[in-house]
Parts: structure tokens; sequence; C-alpha cells
């Protein structure tokens, strides 16, 4: 066969996703507070937006071509989703799905949170639950760090070379109180003797809080025991043996104090009066809130569901500053610029409302499928898939996927992750349904609870009750859901009971 150029002309399809399609498949998976970092970067390079206030709520006359103003949008003729929604979606690989497994969705903070409520819902959610503004006075003058006051008191009680060790010391307590410095380390490093190192040590020792600068948990309880005169030959043998202590030895602890029951229990009373991490008390640390970006309320009819319009930007496109430049004096390369500023600025006002309107549907069909759950409590929560509700909200299942994630719903029952609501099932013991992981769960800690010292709930006796309740399920998932909560064996708690009876 002779080889020889030629040309053909051939006629194909291909389907190519433009960045901006790409920016709005991405949109979705982005919290408000996300988007408003986003929607700041385009107002700085685009100069025809500009952000809105409360009284744009409406949208503006300015010819731009919105469905602001279309109340049923749907799914077909969203950007982002005409393409995922018809199945050609698969390039993009969605990260946070994964369709061989049936637990994926398990995977949200939600899910690892006894009961997953993180706090009330309402007004009292954003103002601490206290039903006051917050105190901004409190957040200009944090108190006083740990380290700040032992330096007050080093200064006091130290001078010279000793108060510059003692900076040092200082300086490498955690916040928990306890030292991480290596003394001979910090002696070689500042070229004096180790004895003066310790010294200086036994000082901040005795500084307030009592247990401050301990290298263990055993010297600061030590400590705050000779504080309070109860450091004797048995205390300290018992403060040497803080392991037997742990795994509930009581009768081999006895023996290596050398007391009796009655002393034993005072002894313990005793350690559970003294304070483990004395540093604690003044950390200036707090965990950043959470805020919602949903609001779930309950109706004379139905369910009130709305985004929270309080962090989500308003954008807006200032019409009369293009008029203007367009009507000025430029050349191709600047009208090009300005055609390209005015497209941008269409398409980030399209996305927004496309993503808003995707997200209500989503979360419409949760609340209508865990209807339930909003009702009558977590023990009445169903399991759900992503593809269920992308199913019957005519969506692909990475869309459901990227609008749930790192998103929260307020209810009157909580503040809870979209996520939380998609469980895996376990089958009632009649065949009929199944029951929620989560409504599990709730049953298993409820159980645990109610138990007695006398009578502690083994793993085969809570599968008992299950089964008893309509939830058939086996001991190793008992097991699993019991480790998942925090909550420890039936021999665990049976000790931890039997300490806090002796204690008592």
């Amino acid at each position: 066969m002779a080889l020889a150029p030629r040309l053909d002309l051939r006629q194909s399809q291909s389907l190519v996703m433009t960045p901006q399609l790409q920016q709005a498949i991405k949109l979705l998976a982005l919290s408000n507070l996300e988007i408003e970092a986003f929607v700041a970067g385009e107002l700085e390079k685009n100069p025809l937006l500009e952000a809105g206030g409360p009284e744009d709520l409406a949208p503006p006359a300015d010819g731009v071509d919105r469905t602001v103003e279309q109340h049923d949008l749907p799914a077909a003729t969203g950007d982002a989703d005409q393409l995922i929604s018809q199945g050609l979606g698969a390039a993009d690989s969605p990260l946070d799905v994964d369709y061989g497994a049936e637990t994926f969705i398990d995977d949200g903070p939600g899910d690892r949170m006894a009961g997953g409520a993180i706090g009330s819902g309402g007004n009292d959610l954003l103002s601490g639950g206290s039903g006051e503004a917050p105190d901004f006075d409190s957040f200009a003058n944090p108190e006083q760090g740990l380290q700040e006051y032992l330096m007050d008191q080093a200064r006091s009680a130290l001078s010279g070379s000793d108060l510059m060790i003692a900076a040092q010391l200082i300086g490498q307590i955690d916040e928990a109180g306890y030292l991480e410095a290596d003394l001979l380390e910090t002696a070689h490093g500042m070229g004096v003797p180790l004895s003066q190192v310790e010294q200086v040590l036994m000082v901040i020792q005795g500084f307030d809080p009592i247990g401050v600068g301990a290298r263990s948990l055993s010297e600061c309880l030590a400590l705050q025991a000779r504080e309070a005169d109860r450091h004797d030959p048995c205390m300290a043998k018992l403060l040497a043996n803080l392991d037997l202590l742990a795994r509930g030895a009581l009768p081999q602890l006895r023996r290596i104090c050398g007391v009796d029951e009655e002393d034993m229990a005072d002894m313990i009373r005793e350690l559970r009066g003294y304070d483990p991490k004395p540093g604690l008390r003044f950390s200036t640390e707090s965990a950043a809130p959470v805020t919602p970006d949903l609001f779930v309320r309950p109706m004379r009819e139905g369910w009130s569901i709305e985004i929270n319009s309080a962090t989500l930007p308003r954008v807006l496109i200032n019409r009369h500053y293009y008029v203007e430049l367009a009507s000025g004096p430029q050349d191709k390369t600047s009208r090009a610029w300005l055609a390209d500023c005015l497209a941008s600025a269409n398409w980030l006002v399209k996305a927004l409302d496309q993503r808003q309107k995707t997200i209500i549907k989503v979360a419409s069909e949760i609340v209508r499928q865990q209807e339930d759950f909003f009702r009558k409590g977590v023990a009445h929560l169903k399991p759900l898939t992503l593809k269920a509700v992308a199913d019957a909200i005519q969506m692909h299942e990475s869309t459901v996927s990227r609008v749930t994630s790192n998103k929260y719903l307020s209810c009157p029952r909580g503040l809870y992750e979209l996520k939380y609501f998609f469980t895996s099932g376990v089958s009632a013991s009649g065949g009929d349904g199944a029951v929620s992981a989560e409504a599990v769960k709730s049953h298993i800690k409820a159980l645990i609870a109610a138990e007695t010292p006398d009578a502690i709930l083994s793993d085969d006796t809570l599968v008992d009750l299950l089964r008893a309740k309509g939830t058939d399920i086996a001991r190793r998932t008992v097991a699993k859901y019991r480790e998942a909560m925090g909550i420890g064996s039936s021999v665990q708690r049976r000790r931890q009971k039997a300490l806090r009876g002796q204690a008592a």
C-alpha cells in the first residue's frame, strides 16, 4: 500500500468546559463566607461591579439579563447544572463523591458529633443563647494570658540572671501549664549551672496557679497536694501509680499505698478536686462560631427556608459607569477590555443567583424528606443518600454533593451541617424499611446514659434492646457506633462508675 499525503475534512462534536462554567461549578461548593471573599476579589478586578446594600434587594432595571425574576427555575436552565444534569460532568471528577461506597456521605463534622447539634437555633445561636448582644469589648480587650501572668509574678520575685532564666522557662510553658523545656539543655544554652535552673523552676512552681511549671501529670498533682498539705507518703505512692488508677485497679493500689478502702476513697476524692491543667483557666483562645448558610423555620403550613443574607454579598452592575466608558474615546483594545468586563459582570450576577436557587432547591428537598427529624428529633432521622435527593430534584449527584459541602443549616433543633442529614441505613428487624445510623447512635447513647452502676449494659445487651425496638443490628456495628461517639466499653464504664462511687 502506497503512502501519500492527503487532506481530509471531518465533522465532530466535543464538549468543552469554559473557565466560566468551571468556576460556576466550583462556586456551589463554597460557603457564604468563602463566596464573600471571592466576590471581594472580583470587585477589585472588575470596575463595573459594585457591592449592593440591603436597599438593593430588588433587582435593578438596568437591562441586564438576570434570572432573579424567575421564581421557578428548572435545573436544565442553569449553565452549571445543564452540563452535569445530562450526565456529562464526569470529566469534572468531583473529589467529594465516592460512588462505590455507601458511607461516603458520613464524612462531615456533624457525623462525628453525638446528637449532631452544634448549638441552639434561631437568634439565640448568634448571641450565644443568652438573648443579649455579644460583648464586643471583650474581643477588643482580651484577658491576660498565662505567660504574661507568670512573668508579672517573676518580676516581683526574681531579678538579674534568675529573671532571665525564668523568662526562658516561662516561654516554654504550654497553654495547659506544663513545662516543655529540658533543664539540662536550657542550662547549657544560657551558660548557667543546672542547679540554678532547677532553683528558678522551683520558684516558678510556687506561682499561681498552683501546679504550673510541672513536667508531668503526677508532678502537677503533687504540687497541688503539697499546697493543700496532703502530700503524705501514701499520696506520693498513689501519684506514682496513676496508670493503675486509670485502669481501676483499686485492690492493687490499696496494697501499694498500704491503706484501707475508706482511706483510698478519701485520697481519690482529693485527687478529683485538683486541676490537671491549671493553665487553661488563662487561655484566651476561643473557638470560631459556625455561621449558618440557611435558616429553616416552621410555618403554619410547611417550612420557611431562606439563605442567610447577612453573609451573602450583593453584587450589582454599574450601568452608568459602563455607558460613560463606552461613550468616551477608546481604541480596539479598550473596547474589547470593556466588553470582557461587562460579560464577566453579567456572568457573576447570574452564577451567584443560580447558586442561590440551587441551594434552596436542595435544602427544600432535604427538609421534605427529613421532616420527621425537624418535628420529632434525631430518633426519627431517615436513611438518605445524595442520589435520592439528586433524582428527586432532577440534578446530578455531584451537584448535590457540592451544595451540601461546607454549609450549615440552622433550625429550632440546632445547627447542623447539610451532610449530617445523609446517613446510611440499618435494616429494621421486621424487614420493613430501614433506620438511620444517626438514630441508632441516639438510641445507644440514651440506653448507656440510663444504665446504673450495678447494671452496666454490654454490647450484646444493647443489641437485644435495639432489636426489641425494631432495629436489626450486629454487635460489631454497636461497638463501632459506640466508639465513634467516644463511649467506652462496658468494662471501662464499670471501672469509671466504680471510681465515681469511691470518690462520692
